[in-house]
């Protein structure tokens, strides 16, 4: 399966891009579902179509859903659920409140990754197209597999182990004192079981023949920017970009002094998204007269962004990560383009290395050949920072 996730900054009309990507795919035979993982959803708007949580056919090989992430925390979370809705009851809150806080903070993300992951076992679909939260959002949920691993593999297991082998000679005590029940073991397993999903699918992320995401932004200072550091963070998470898109750019045949300055600024945006960008691809998509609403206009961008392509090929294969062997030394080369090297923070324990740039941190587990080694130094080179390991301590 094919998986292309669109991401940009809020309003740049990434659900249209997705949309129009999908018509293209299904025009070409492809059976193609197009899923809108963002909490405000606006797919449906833009097919001006109903849309529910289970795929709904639009067109000949073509299906849309938005996820709701309630439906998908009582499949995944409802023994969790139930036992916080317990613990929070039995502190004195009402059945509403309790069953509201139950659900924590972010879990509509995560569920986008399993649902994500369902789709890709099933193999019903040759490609999916995730049209994704807005960038900060889509950062955050494309990290999930790395940072919640290192939690489950650093706390979780064990607790987990001693809960289990604890809770048949404490429960008799406990109850009685607390107003409920120690967890189960249902409920025990589902985080984990819930986390070996979520590592699964950090596999088909992290395969850049396979997912590749597609920038959207228009050409403005704030939205570049934002690309820019978005750009940045994927190559941190090991997912591969593969194309830009330009967005809502003023047509040369406008000429009402109003826009005047707006042509002259998207100018100079347009040349900075051009030459920070390369060498990925880029399209550039004109501001159009009516909204992107309905399957005609999106016919019509489908036309502007892909005829005679195929949207589902991988238009660039960026490589994000590779290791280099320097006689006795080698080198972990990660692609970070744009970042200065003082705002990279470096450390090492056991067989992880700890990046951090900003408030985005990845544990990369180091393969075997650098496990044993130690960080000897590191530089920004063509927008790869070159980490060199040696026996030596530096």
């Amino acid at each position: 399966m094919r998986v292309i996730l669109m991401t940009g900054k809020g309003g740049v009309g990434k659900t249209s891009v997705a949309a129009a990507t999908g018509l293209r795919c299904a025009e070409l035979g492809h059976k193609t579902l197009v899923l809108s993982t963002d909490p405000a959803h606006s797919l449906a708007d833009s097919f001006d179509i109903e849309l529910g949580h289970d795929p709904v056919q639009i067109r000949p090989n073509l299906w849309g859903a938005e996820l709701d992430a309630l439906m998908e925390l009582e499949g995944n979370w409802g023994a969790v659920k139930r036992y916080i809705t317990q613990v929070l009851q039995a502190r004195g809150l009402d059945g509403i409140q309790a069953e509201e806080l139950a659900i924590l903070p972010g879990m509509d993300e995560i569920f986008g990754l399993v649902r994500m992951k369902r789709h890709y076992d099933e193999g019903t679909y040759d490609v999916l197209i995730i049209d994704s939260a807005p960038t900060g959002t889509a950062l955050r949920l494309l990290s999930l597999p790395e940072v919640g691993g290192w939690y489950m593999r650093k706390f979780y297991k064990p607790f987990q182990a001693m809960s289990v082998a604890l809770r048949p000679l404490v429960e008799p005590f406990f109850r009685p004192v607390a107003g409920f029940s120690l967890p189960n073991k249902e409920v025990m397993d589902a985080p984990y079981e819930f986390y070996e999903q979520i590592e699964a699918l950090e596999k088909v992320l992290t395969d850049n023949t396979k997912t590749s995401v597609r920038l959207i932004m228009n050409p403005e200072k704030m939205v570049l920017k934002e690309s820019l550091r978005a750009h940045a963070y994927l190559s941190l998470y090991n997912v591969a970009t593969d194309m830009v898109v330009a967005n809502r750019i003023i047509p040369d045949h406008v000429n009402d002094p109003f826009f005047v300055r707006w042509k002259e600024n998207q100018s100079v945006y347009r040349k900075e998204i051009h030459e920070n960008f390369h060498p990925l691809p880029i399209k550039e998509v004109p501001l159009y007269q009516e909204e992107m609403c309905g399957l005609a206009a999106l016919d019509r961008l489908k036309e502007t962004l892909y005829a005679g392509e195929d949207p589902s090929q991988v238009y660039y294969h960026e490589s994000t990560l590779r290791v280099v062997q320097h006689d006795n030394d080698y080198s972990l080369e990660l692609y970070l383009p744009g970042i200065p090297k003082d705002q990279v923070v470096l450390s090492k324990s056991a067989d992880e290395l700890n990046i951090r740039i900003g408030n985005h941190r990845r544990n990369l587990v180091l393969p075997q050949a650098l496990a044993a080694l130690q960080p000897a130094g590191a530089k920004m080179e063509d927008d790869y920072l070159k980490i060199r390991f040696s026996a030596l301590t530096p």
